[in-house]
C-alpha cells in the first residue's frame, strides 16, 4: 500500500513529502517575506530578483529545513470598532442609496469591442532626465538554439500558478490549470484579475489553483521584447480612477495606452533592457476616453481615467467567465 504523503507548507517548497524521510535539511523553502518594489520581486531572506512573477514564484529557495505539514497562523485582523450612533446613520443613509437607485434608469453598457482610442500622455520632471541618460541601442535579441527547446524531466511549467513538473512526453497531454490574468496588491489584498479570489495571506495567495485551462509551457520562447508582469495599484476619487504601473523608467516613445469606454490597453516598455507590460483589461464601470489621460514618471506610469458616471466602482475590472474543460470521462465540468 503506498504511502500518504503530506504536504509542505514552508514558502518556495510546496512539494509533497514522505514523514519518515523528513530530514533536517530535506525542505528547501524562503524563509522571509515576499517584496516587491519598482516592478521586481524578491524575497527578504536571498538577494534573487527578477521583473516576472513566475519566475519568482519558481526561485529556488535559500534556507534548508524540516519539512512543515501544517500552515502557518495568518497575521490577526484588529478588530473593528464602530459606534452604534455612527453605525445607524449609516444604515440609515444606504437605505437612502437603495432607494434611489431603485428609481434610477439602468444605462447600457457600451460595448467592449469598440475601436480603442490612444489616451493623451505627458511626462514628469522627474523622468525627463532619466531619459538622457538611457542609452536608445535596441537590446540585441539571441536567436533561440536547438538546446534551448530540449525541455528536462523536472523542469516546471511557466503558466503562472501551474505547478506542475515535466515527467516526460505524457506531461503535454496533461492539462494545464493556470492563471491567466495578473496578480493584483491592493489594500493588503492579493488576488488574479481572472479570478477574483481574494486573500490577505500570501501563502493561500500562492496556493490558489488555476482557473484557465489550457498546455503546458515549459520554455518561454525568446523574443525582440521580453514581457513581464508589473506591480501594479489603483485608487479612485468621486471624480476618477487613478491605476499606478510599477515600471521603473518607462520609455514614453516606445510605450501608449488605449482604451475605449469599458477597455483599457496597457503597452509599456521601460528600462535599458526594454522589458514590456502589456496588459488588456475590461474595466468594471465606464470612463469617458476624451478627458482621460496617462503620465509617465521616473519610477512607474500612472493612469488617471475620468468617470463617465459618478458612482463607486466596487472592483477595477470585470472577472472573464470561468473556461469549462472535458474529464477522462467526456463529461463537461468547471474549472
Amino acid at each position: 500500500m503506498p504511502k500518504t504523503l503530506l504536504q509542505c507548507y514552508n514558502k518556495g517548497c510546496l512539494k509533497k513529502f514522505d514523514p519518515d524521510e523528513n530530514a533536517p535539511d530535506a525542505c528547501v523553502h524562503h524563509p522571509g517575506k515576499p517584496v516587491f518594489h519598482d516592478a521586481y520581486k524578491s524575497w527578504s531572506c536571498c538577494k534573487a530578483r527578477t521583473t516576472d512573477f513566475t519566475e519568482f514564484l519558481n526561485i529556488k529557495g535559500c534556507t534548508k529545513s524540516y519539512h512543515l505539514d501544517t500552515k502557518p497562523p495568518e497575521s490577526p485582523k484588529p478588530e473593528r470598532k464602530i459606534d452604534p450612533e455612527l453605525e445607524a446613520q449609516l444604515e440609515a443613509a444606504n437605505q437612502q442609496k437603495t432607494a434611489v437607485r431603485a428609481q434610477i434608469t439602468p444605462i447600457i453598457r457600451p460595448d467592449e469591442n469598440d475601436p480603442l482610442v490612444r489616451l493623451r500622455s505627458s511626462v514628469g520632471s522627474s523622468l525627463t532626465p532619466l531619459l538622457s541618460k538611457l542609452s536608445l541601442e535596441k537590446k540585441v535579441v539571441v536567436p533561440e538554439t536547438e538546446a534551448d527547446s530540449v525541455v528536462t524531466v523536472g523542469t516546471t511549467c511557466k503558466n503562472a500558478g501551474c505547478r506542475q513538473t515535466y515527467k516526460g512526453e505524457q506531461s503535454n497531454l496533461d492539462f494545464c490549470l493556470y492563471h491567466a490574468g495578473y496578480p493584483i496588491f491592493h489594500e493588503g489584498m492579493k488576488y488574479w484579475t481572472c479570478c477574483q479570489r481574494k486573500t490577505s495571506d500570501f501563502t493561500n495567495f500562492l496556493e490558489q489553483q488555476g482557473c484557465t485551462s489550457g498546455k503546458h509551457v515549459w520554455i518561454k520562447k525568446k523574443t525582440a521584447e521580453a514581457q513581464t508582469s508589473c506591480r501594479f495599484d489603483w485608487y479612485q476619487t468621486a471624480n476618477s480612477v487613478v491605476i499606478s504601473i510599477f515600471t521603473k523608467l518607462p520609455i514614453p516613445d516606445e510605450s501608449y495606452v488605449e482604451a475605449n469606454p469599458v477597455k483599457l490597453h496597457l503597452h509599456i516598455t521601460f528600462g535599458e533592457d526594454r522589458t514590456v507590460y502589456d496588459q488588456v483589461m475590461v474595466l468594471h464601470g465606464v470612463i469617458d476616453v476624451e478627458k482621460s489621460t496617462v503620465q509617465y514618471l521616473g519610477t512607474k506610469v500612472e493612469v488617471n481615467l475620468k468617470k463617465r458616471d459618478i458612482v463607486s466602482w466596487r472592483l477595477l475590472t470585470v472577472a472573464p467567465p470561468k473556461p469549462r474543460i472535458q474529464d477522462g470521462n467526456g463529461d463537461i465540468k468547471d474549472t
